[in-house]
C-alpha cells in the first residue's frame, strides 16, 4: 500500500471541482493508494504521471522508495502543459515536501 499526500495546490483546485469529478478523484487516489505506479501515463521521467479522467488531468509523483505518491494538481486540457512544466521545475521542492512529511508522520 503506499500513502497518499496532496500539496495545498491540489486540494484548493480539487475543493472547486464539481461533486461527481471529487467522486472520480476520490476513486484514483484510491487507485493510487493500492497500485500506485501502475496508474496513469508516464510523464519525462517515470515516477511523474497524470491519471486523465473526463476533461481532466490529475498529476502525481510516485516514489516507490518511500511508497509514497503525491498528488499534486488537477488540471484541464488548456493548461495541461503549463501545469507538466511547472511540476518539473519543482522537483526537488516535492521530493522536500515529501521528506518533511515522513518525518511528521509516523
Amino acid at each position: 500500500m503506499f500513502r497518499v499526500f496532496t500539496t495545498k495546490e491540489f486540494d484548493n483546485r480539487f475543493e472547486r471541482i464539481d461533486e461527481s469529478e471529487k467522486k472520480r478523484v476520490r476513486k484514483i487516489l484510491h487507485q493510487l493508494r493500492e497500485r500506485g505506479p501502475q496508474i496513469g501515463k508516464p510523464l519525462k521521467v517515470p515516477y511523474f504521471r497524470e491519471k486523465k479522467f473526463g476533461s481532466k488531468r490529475l498529476y502525481f509523483l510516485v516514489y516507490k522508495n518511500f511508497m509514497v505518491v503525491l498528488a499534486i494538481a488537477l488540471s484541464d486540457k488548456k493548461e495541461q502543459q503549463e501545469t507538466i512544466n511547472k511540476i518539473i521545475s519543482r522537483f526537488d521542492f516535492y521530493k522536500e515536501f515529501i521528506l518533511d512529511k515522513l518525518r511528521k508522520v509516523p
